[in-house]
């Protein structure tokens, strides 16, 4: 039986369409004092001009028109006349503003090949209080002004200077082209040349309703509607409950979606069970991150009568979904600038306000090298829980816990570098006790997300990318992340962050046609999580997948066979021991 009735498609998509129109969405292709488009830029927008309109039409007459507009764009595979950017920016001034500041910025990767290099850079960074990107144990990637380049040059050490690149000449074109937009659901699966996946890649096609809300990003406004509609549509099934954690530093709602299948005397809001936790949206510009949360969640309510391992799965398991814990900078980043990273609350500094969500829970919060400064954008306050969001996420875990929920695992999504990672994020020097189990699941993680689009995750720990016997990390404080928080309070013993798409050719402003195939890899991951937690340990997973005829078989390296052999291995051994 499928979750919706193909009868029923055409009265989803007109009150999905309302939901979608009450934002006043703007054109980020023609935006005043913006550049024209290099012939190297990576964004190739298709414009063409709307057809006027008709004073004459009766505004019923124009209403259906527009309507049937709409639905045409949709399902046609070919553009048309309405496949032009819509306007979003041109009526918020002060974004036009930070758009236009991004005109002389771009972004720079540096290589690091010693220990010196990175203190090196370590130093500079914190002196300039430079917008860090990325950041591993091979290399930095950097935001800066054209203007402040040389000031960089002469602060770094001359070996440093000949191993870099420039990874985004035109930030402020890239920045732009992330705004929603109205193109076709069948050109969204066509990703760029510069884009992550490659082109003779075969995309899974799926054309249907889902597209007309996952074809763009979409601003806290349209999130908080859709969640809301696709709530009442699955609610009277016991299978959907939307729900608020808390609220923001600024008062807003923090949303959540909570996913099950109760017996038919219970509802999903019944007793607590045992509980898998997916979030995104701690950092406000990783927009892909709230995305990929909310298509996993759709993914799951709408597999559930013809998928077995979502069935079991939601059988076993409530799925709680956060899409966005700090609304506030989302919305920040949709009104006002684009690159805007931690919440909006206020701090000692009147002009530096905002703190790092992923930085301020109470777990290590105090390890050595915390970042103290308020501009700085890893700034997690100066005592554990000072952001709200944070102690907002913390005290709902604790009250689901009080009430019999059990956390068995934490999906916390990220961008970008593509990669799984395990605990601990305060140190490098102390381990989980189940950190063989944890990299296997991490491996497996990493597989299935590569076996959905082609596109490759590696595992490592989130301890990464600091500078050992300095005085501290080389970018990020160590202490008061939530992985580490979930993990060793809460004991929710598979806990995870992983950091979605790309590896640096877009950076946070990743092009909304990685909207679903990012999606479709962490549903994938998502599943053979809970099949692993079922106790199939992904067996059944497994089955499904050589049974199907649109994932390939991976050959799997003697390396990596060997690893994953002795990992189960282990755990047999720890098995027997207990």
């Amino acid at each position: 039986m499928r979750l919706i009735h193909p009868s029923y498609t055409f009265l989803f998509i007109p009150l999905l369409f309302l939901c979608l129109q009450g934002v006043d969405y703007t054109s980020a292709s023609r935006i005043p004092g913006l550049p024209p488009v290099r012939d190297e830029s990576p964004i190739r927008i298709p414009t063409s001009p709307s057809p006027p309109s008709s004073a004459s039409t009766s505004a019923l007459r124009s209403f259906f028109r527009h309507l049937l507009g709409h639905f045409s764009s949709i399902l046609s595979p070919h553009p048309s006349a309405g496949d032009s950017l819509t306007r979003w920016v041109d009526n918020r001034p002060r974004l036009i503003e930070s758009l236009k500041d991004y005109e002389d910025q771009v972004v720079i990767r540096f290589n690091l090949s010693s220990t010196q290099h990175a203190a090196a850079l370590r130093t500079v960074v914190d002196r300039m209080l430079l917008d860090v990107w990325d950041f591993t144990d091979s290399h930095v990637d950097i935001r800066i002004p054209n203007r402040r380049v040389r000031f960089l040059a002469r602060a770094l050490p001359p070996s440093l200077l000949e191993n870099y690149s420039i990874l985004i000449p035109d930030l402020a074109r890239v920045a732009a082209a992330t705004y929603p937009s109205r193109r076709s659901p069948i050109h969204t699966h066509q990703l760029y040349d510069r884009g992550t996946t490659p082109t003779s890649h075969t995309l899974p096609k799926k054309y249907d309703v889902v597209d007309v809300y996952f074809q763009d990003y979409q601003p806290y406004s349209v999130m908080v509607a859709w969640m809301r509609l696709v709530d009442s549509m699955f609610r009277g099934r016991g299978l959907v409950q939307m729900i608020s954690i808390g609220k923001s530093y600024e008062g807003r709602d923090i949303p959540a979606l909570r996913v099950g299948i109760r017996p038919v005397d219970e509802n999903v809001s019944g007793p607590r069970r045992e509980t898998l936790l997916v979030t995104g949206g701690f950092h406000a510009r990783e927009w892909i991150a709230t995305s990929s949360v909310n298509y996993v969640a759709w993914s799951f309510i709408q597999s559930v009568d013809s998928d077995p391992i979502v069935r079991k799965t939601l059988e076993r398991f409530d799925l709680v979904f956060i899409p966005v814990l700090n609304p506030d900078g989302y919305e920040y980043t949709w009104e006002v600038d684009r690159l805007w990273r931690k919440s909006r609350q206020r701090t000692k500094m009147s002009y530096c306000p905002g703190l790092d969500l992923d930085h301020s829970f109470s777990y290590e919060w105090d390890s050595a090298g915390r970042q103290g400064e308020p501009c700085s954008g890893s700034y997690g306050g100066d005592e554990p829980f000072q952001a709200i969001e944070a102690a907002q996420l913390a005290d709902w875990a604790k009250n689901e816990t009080e009430q019999g929920s059990k956390f068995v695992g934490y999906l916390d999504l990220h961008s970008y570098s593509q990669q799984v990672l395990v605990p601990y994020t305060f140190s490098c020097e102390v381990q989980p006790p189940n950190i063989e189990n944890l990299r296997e699941v991490a491996m497996n993680l990493a597989k299935r997300m590569r076996l959905s689009n082609g596109e490759s995750y590696t595992v490592a720990s989130a301890c990464g990318g600091h500078v050992e016997n300095s005085a501290g990390p080389l970018i990020e404080a160590k202490g008061g992340s939530a992985i580490d928080f979930f993990y060793h309070e809460l004991e929710a013993h598979y806990s995870y962050q992983i950091k979605l798409r790309d590896t640096g050719s877009y950076g946070f402003l990743l092009p909304s046609d990685n909207i679903i195939p990012v999606g479709e890899e962490v549903f994938q991951a998502m599943k053979y999580l809970g099949d692993f937690l079922l106790g199939n340990n992904g067996h059944e997973w497994m089955q499904e997948t050589t049974n199907s005829e649109q994932i390939a078989q991976e050959p799997v390296s003697e390396e990596n066979d060997e690893m994953i052999t002795e990992l189960r291995r282990r755990r047999r051994r720890e098995m027997e021991d207990e």
